[in-house]
Order: C-alpha cells, then structure tokens, then sequence
C-alpha cells in the first residue's frame, strides 16, 4: 500500500530500441462531495494525455486502489522519474 506522502507518482517507461517513450502519472485528489479520486494520465511523452478518473468513498480505499495501479506498471517495466 502506498504513502501519501508518496502521491502524486509520475512513472516512464523509455526504450529505444522499440521506439517506447511512454508516461503514467497517478494523483489522489479530493472531490466536492467528501470522496476521494484516483486520476491517471498516460500517454506517449510529448503528446495529449489520456485521463481517467475513478471515485473512492474514503481516502484509504483510493491509496489502495493507487497502489495497485502502480504495482502493475512497475511489472510492466515503467521505472520513477
């Protein structure tokens, strides 16, 4: 489970040889009416992000969500910036 210190996390994931240069950035933010939301952007680096926004009833079930999402990528290869 992430911090929330930790939060916002922006990831990359750059290689080359595929020509991959690719970003992911998850935020918890609060909402108007008392919940919490993940926000994801993800996109090619230098180009229009694609955004996602899911809401949480609580914080602690939004930084459990977040630390999920960001377990995947890490698998996936995306490294902290």
């Amino acid at each position: 489970m992430l911090k929330a210190d930790a939060i916002p996390v922006l990831l990359n994931r750059i290689d080359p040889a595929r020509n991959m240069a690719r970003y992911y950035s998850v935020a918890i933010e609060p909402t108007l009416f008392g919940w919490s939301s993940v926000v994801r952007d993800w996109g090619r680096i230098g180009r229009t992000a694609r955004r996602r926004l899911d809401l949480y009833d609580g914080k602690d079930q939004a930084l459990a969500a977040a630390g999920r999402l960001l377990a995947d990528k890490l698998r996936r290869g995306y490294a902290p910036r």
